[in-house]
């Protein structure tokens, strides 16, 4: 899925829109890209730098604008993402499931501090760049021949103590000593060796050691690269590797140490790897202080730390010149400070304050004290607290807030970034030692939740964190068992809560209260205010602030939503009894006064919904599940209540609400009203004449209606559209139907809508809705259904859109909140669900009607060649006619598919029969989690089709004859959960596919032959498919496409001719045939 489609929900259509046109107009310049990274500069009045990249799971972006640095999302990262998805670059995005967005502040940083470093540069062309790497690797691999190693030559490893000293590490030289004429050995010298020779050194070791060597980090030269230049023959060995390099500098015998007289001679070091020195403080007692000695001691010996001929982190070398490991724990302080200074004298009345100057360290080193001066050590258990205020200096138009971060050991506390190793109490003569483990994963805990270690303005290392996340951590903490501050002002959690419910004429009341702890209470109406500011805390009597978690927020905003708000309670009305009921099932600790306590068990008592049969006038036989929805139609008769038919696309919902309708027939009761889409008013119209024959059926739409509703007295069904509805609303509010029931009932899912105020105007006894997707985007959706269904049952639109945040994505518990209490009023069954009941294989034909543009195309276009062919087959006959007649047809049935495939603009967005069709169930196929299969023989039909789901985000898979895998394209579509659309032409996917992933097949422009078309639907019913397989064809009416379809019943061969181009066969074609055609 491209970067458009994962992320335009996280950011504002007006953001959105500028970074539009910031793309168009070519302002985005990628600078750097790989599969998980880009860095771009989008030119505007100033150039600003922009940073996308994935790491594990979070996608990081990152922009140089002030409104990225005030916490919001910006156009130059939209514009930057919309040019990634151009060039297809971080294409690793689609292989991480889920993947989050993230603000990277500290990314934005560094690009910051780049800008102000380095001038604007382009950046090199990208074949420049893999030129360079080539060129410089091959250059770096000469060798001059010429450059032989000596005979007689030793490569020398001399240790440096000086060197150590100066670079706090192991300081290693290179040189090398040389034969003289008369076989003694010269002096040991420094050496130069080119990178190229280390190859020819003849001793391995001496190979491994020196390649090893000049990858350290060296003291003199920078790292820019050398070539074949001579390398440094200076170099610094890191505590981590000295362990490893050392023992194998002395296993040569020719590692030295650097005597410290000049004049003297080199010793030969040996490596001792059975000791292992400590450092030791000793404090020793004389007359009158206290003598402060550092020593090192292994197992059996102890010798002066200034004797050591050289002290790293890592080794020890000895007066004896043998090398060894050295633990240097809670040494390195005192290394560094005392060197070779020799010992330290405290007076004896300052003993105390020297053990606290000793143990006030990072880390302590091993102490050797005499017993009047040994103190206890003690460990604790802290607990974190997180001290927020606004900073002190700030110059930023949105600061931050800075915070610290403490631990509280009883009673004694420490900041994380103090670098104590403990706490020294002198009046109990204890050492408190920190679990460092512990702190570092509240730590952790913190830098996951967005704050960032900073230096403030002063110097001092903070932490700091947008205001507008202070909410979202305040809970996380409090959840986690800390202690959160902010200006002086303590936060708490909830306690527990209580809520009673008391009972008025028609209405019910809620009371409760949330407890704080402390006696602090706070009743429901103030709780709902602050939920309705859009708050997460309360204050409180003591001045502390209470916490409303967000599991809080989402059941009392449900209550919120539902009820009216009073002086200190919520109301509800009597008809929202399921509802109430549903949502205090989840509290047993609720109070009920007697009438709502028998208001509620006659609710629960009820049996249930039972099946009831097709009533006789029905033709047809209904399935067991269809029966059930008759029954639950009669439930929702009982108690008044409307409620919304939910099955999956194909399961007949248009069939069961038929059966009602002729149920109510029978009992003689007003008209009822159907409010359809433009395009499935035949569709109604078949179905009832198929299924209801004696239901007296309307049809009140289109220029040619009534403009009265007096007659509609004299029919059962009246059919209208939503356009008609909306232009006759006044009309329509003068009858009283029995039923009033919205298919597609989506088109109201914006209850502000023209058409959602006219179907909630509408006067009926009973209200039905037909939809597989009510809710298609968010919550608010829900509000507007329901309040045509069941007005005031989800309270007021503005409180139920705010008490559910308007939230795409709507978390767990306010479904399943909802879905409890909407039970009973909504019925959705999934082909999975009654998959026994149905046929391996349904196939519908399904009727297109076009808008007044597109018929006017049709029938210029029909009207031209009925003319011109019905001349020339008059003047030159069938047989002479007959590239003609199948050009025309095939004018005229790519027309009935959409007028584009003619006049070749493909960007032609004006509304058409088909797609109108079309797009909304492969919505509704996508929204329940199947797949389908979108077959046409016109190449260029699928072209538009695949422009309207670019259009609209949605993934697909695409297969025609220039697909050259077409392997992977279906094996993506198999395998690829996100991957629920596969387009595919006739002639490239007609035979040998096999897509059982799909459970949805459409054909956009049917064929006609039964055996082609039954290979296409068995691309997806075949061998290994473990679900039912809806096939649907798609029929535009009153056009060639229906003519044809009328010729199989009588002339397959024809029919067939017509769509396969077939001349042989057109030869037994009429006069009369062609005329049929053409009407």
């Amino acid at each position: 899925m491209s970067l458009k489609g994962k992320f335009s929900h996280e950011f504002n259509p007006k953001i959105r829109d500028r970074g539009v046109a910031y793309f168009r107009s070519n302002s985005v310049t990628i600078l750097d890209h790989s599969d998980t990274r880009i860095e771009a500069r989008v030119k505007g009045k100033i150039n600003y730098h922009v940073r996308l990249e994935l790491s594990s799971n979070l996608f990081k972006v990152a922009c140089t604008c002030p409104y990225f640095e005030g916490g919001e999302e910006c156009k130059h990262i939209w514009s930057t993402m919309l040019a990634a998805d151009s060039r297809n670059y971080l294409s690793a995005i689609d292989q991480v499931v889920p993947v989050k967005l993230s603000y990277d502040d500290d990314s934005a940083e560094e690009l910051r501090r780049l800008e102000e470093q380095k001038p604007e540069n382009k950046p090199k062309p990208e074949w420049q760049q893999k030129l360079s790497v080539i060129t410089n690797s091959v250059k770096s691999e000469r060798v001059n021949v010429r450059d032989q190693w000596p005979e007689g030559r030793e490569i020398y490893y001399i240790l440096d103590p000086q060197y150590s000293r100066s670079s706090q590490s192991l300081g290693v030289e290179i040189g090398f000593r040389e034969r003289k004429k008369n076989g003694e050995w010269g002096k040991i010298k420094s050496a130069k060796i080119q990178r190229g020779q280390i190859a020819l050194l003849p001793d391995d070791e001496d190979r491994r050691l020196v390649s090893i060597l000049s990858g350290s980090r060296e003291g003199y030269w920078s790292s820019f690269g050398y070539g074949n230049f001579d390398i440094p023959n200076r170099f610094i060995v890191s505590s981590a590797l000295q362990h490893f390099v050392l023992p194998m500098m002395c296993a040569t015998r020719r590692c030295v140490i650097r005597p410290a007289d000049r004049n003297a001679d080199y010793k030969r070091i040996e490596w001792d790897d059975l000791t292992s020195w400590q450092f030791w403080l000793v404090v020793k007692r004389s007359e009158e202080d206290y003598e402060l000695d550092a020593v090192l001691r292994d197992a059996t010996r102890e010798i002066a730390f200034e004797s050591a001929l050289l002290t790293t982190e890592a080794i020890v070398i000895a007066p004896d010149y043998r090398a060894a490991r050295f633990d240097s724990t809670g040494a390195k302080t005192w290394i560094d400070a005392l060197g070779a200074s020799g010992d330290l004298r405290v007076p004896a009345a300052h003993s105390r304050e020297l053990i606290a100057q000793l143990v006030d360290l990072p880390s302590i080193p091993n102490l050797d004290l005499p017993e009047e001066l040994h103190f206890e050590r003690v460990r604790g258990v802290p607990r974190p607290q997180l001290i927020v205020r606004k900073p002190e200096y700030s110059y930023a138009s949105q600061p931050k807030l800075e915070a610290d971060l403490l631990f509280d050991y009883e009673g004694m506390k420490i900041n994380y970034f103090d670098n104590r190793g403990g706490i020294y109490d002198r009046n109990q003569d204890s050492y408190l030692e920190r679990d460092k483990q512990v702190e570092d994963e509240a730590f952790a805990q913190l830098t996951k939740l967005g704050l960032k270690a900073k230096e403030n303005s002063i110097g001092r290392e903070k932490l700091q964190l947008t205001p507008r996340n202070l909410p979202h951590v305040v809970a996380t903490l409090l959840g986690s068992g800390w202690r959160v501050e902010a200006e002086g002002k303590l936060y708490r959690n909830p306690g527990s809560s209580n809520l009673s419910v008391s009972s008025g004429i028609d209405w019910f009341e809620l009371h409760g209260s949330l407890n704080f702890g402390e006696g602090l209470d706070v009743k429901l109406p103030a709780l709902l205010a602050a939920l309705r500011r859009g708050e997460s805390m309360v204050p409180l009597g003591d001045g502390s602030f209470g916490l409303l978690p967000q599991e809080w927020l989402q059941q009392y905003g449900l209550f919120a939503s539902l009820g009216t708000v009073e002086e200190d309670h919520l109301r509800f009305q009597r008809t929202q009894t399921g509802v109430l009921d549903a949502l205090l099932a989840a509290r047993p600790e609720i109070t009920c006064d007697e009438t709502f306590s028998r208001i509620r068990s006659e609710w629960k008592n009820f049996t249930g919904v039972k099946a009831l049969n097709e009533p006789t006038g029905f033709v047809g036989t209904l399935r067991d599940y269809q029966r059930e929805g008759l029954g639950w139609f009669a439930f929702l008769e009982k108690f008044k209540f409307g409620g919304c038919l939910a099955d999956d696309m194909g399961l007949g919902k248009t069939v069961q609400v038929l059966a009602l309708l002729e149920s109510r027939r029978k009992e003689k009761s007003q008209p009822s009203l159907v409010v359809v889409p433009r395009s499935l008013i035949f569709n109604w119209q078949q179905e009832a004449h198929r299924f209801t024959p004696k239901l007296r059926v309307l049809t009140h739409a289109g220029s040619e209606r009534s403009k009265q509703s007096k007659h509609f007295a004299h029919y059962d069904l009246v059919i209208t559209t939503y356009g008609t509805l909306r232009r006759d609303a006044l009309h329509f509010q003068e009858v009283e139907f029995d039923f009033v029931i919205l298919d597609e009932a989506q088109a109201i899912k914006n209850a502000k809508t023209e058409s959602a105020k006219a179907a909630r105007l509408l006067k009926s006894k009973n209200r039905l809705a037909l939809s597989g997707t009510p809710i298609e985007n968010h919550l608010g959706e829900l509000w507007s259904l329901f309040e045509f269904l069941n007005p005031g049952m989800l309270g007021t639109s503005s409180v139920f859109q705010l008490s559910t945040s308007g939230a795409r994505t709507p978390d767990l518990e306010t479904r399943m909140l909802l879905s409890r209490a909407l039970r009973p009023f909504m019925l959705r069954r999934t082909k999975q669900e009654v998959a026994k009941e149905l046929p391996e294989k349904l196939e519908q034909t399904i009727y297109c009607e076009m808008d007044d543009g597109q018929r006017k195309q049709y029938d210029e276009l029909r009207d031209f060649y009925r003319k011109s062919l019905l001349e020339k087959v008059s003047l030159q006959g069938i047989n002479k006619s007959k590239i003609q007649i199948l050009e025309a047809l095939l004018r005229l049935r790519q027309t009935a598919c959409h007028p584009s495939l003619v006049s070749g603009d493909i960007d032609d967005v004006s509304p058409n029969a088909k797609l109108d069709i079309l797009l909304p169930r492969l919505g509704e196929v996508i929204d329940e989690g199947h797949k389908a299969i979108v077959f046409s023989q016109f190449t260029s039909f699928l072209t538009i089709v695949r422009r309207r789901l670019e259009q609209d985000g949605v993934d697909y898979q695409y297969l025609d004859g220039k697909t050259r895998d077409r392997e992977a394209a279906v094996h993506r579509f198999q395998n690829d959960p996100d991957c629920k659309l596969f387009l595919i032409s006739l002639k490239a996917g007609g035979q040998g596919l096999n897509l059982t992933a799909a459970e949805y097949v459409f054909l956009l422009d049917p064929w006609w032959n039964p055996a082609v078309e039954a290979q296409a639907i068995d691309r997806a019913h075949r061998i290994g498919q473990t679900r039912r397989v809806f096939a649907y064809r798609l029929i535009t009416r009153d056009t060639v496409e229906e003519k044809v379809l009328d010729l199989q019943s009588t002339k397959r061969d024809l029919a067939d001719a017509i769509i396969n181009a077939d001349n042989s066969v057109l030869r037994n074609i009429t006069g009369e045939d062609l005329m049929m055609l053409l009407s």
